[in-house]
């Protein structure tokens, strides 16, 4: 079996993406807003679509925009 040699810059990235990042200053009250927003979207989606697929569906890409709007200050600051 062949394997890769993986390069500097994609290690690094593994090591960014694969890590636990402790909070630091003011990031947890940055996370929570983020959080709060969504969540009054989130139910304002549920009080002005029907139940159903899309709206299943945008609740889910909503819930991922907050994962990776959270992930992309814990990566990179």
């Amino acid at each position: 079996m062949e394997t890769n040699v993986v390069n500097q810059t994609t290690m690094e990235r593994i090591d960014r993406d694969f890590t636990y990042h402790t909070p630091k200053g003011d990031q947890p009250e940055r996370y929570k807003f983020l959080r709060d927003e969504a969540r009054v979207l989130a139910i304002n989606i549920c009080k002005l679509t029907p139940p159903s697929r899309e709206q299943s569906l945008a609740l889910t890409h909503l819930e991922e925009a907050i994962f990776w709007a959270n992930a992309a200050i814990a990566r990179n600051e």
